[in-house]
């Protein structure tokens, strides 16, 4: 489903937005706080600040911190940054062409389970997780 990868960035997010507006946080103290590694962690953040989701500050009060407010970074930003989603967009039995009028046996049972994950993605932001 969610890649680890995707998993711990949404981790790294929620733990940028509990931080008061302006304040930056170090990679070192986001890796400790979701157990992730620091190094790997800080590559995939560089990422997110090309795509303008977080700011990267460097120096003695440096770190990152969300360019965004949290209400505007769904998941689908972020996990259609790091993993292909169009992999939900194929047949689940491998048929070349899968449609409503030349489904495969898993048509209908699928299509409504792809449909359900990739909704959840677009409809839910960091502003909904944080604090839970």
């Amino acid at each position: 489903m969610i890649s680890k990868t995707s998993l711990q960035v949404i981790k790294a997010l929620l733990e940028l937005a509990q931080l008061p507006e302006g304040k930056s946080e170090g990679v070192v103290r986001i890796a400790k706080r979701i157990r992730a590694p620091q190094n790997y962690l800080g590559k995939v953040l560089q990422r997110f600040v090309h795509d303008g989701v977080v700011i990267s500050q460097k120096g003695l009060y440096g770190g990152f911190r969300l360019a965004k407010a949290p209400a505007e970074i769904s998941l689908y930003d972020i996990v259609g940054s790091l993993e292909d989603l169009k992999q939900w967009e194929g047949c689940f039995m491998g048929k070349t062409i899968c449609s409503e009028s030349s489904p495969c046996s898993a048509h209908s049972k699928w299509s409504k389970a792809r449909g359900a994950y990739i909704e959840f993605l677009k409809n839910t932001t960091i502003a909904d997780l944080k604090g839970k």
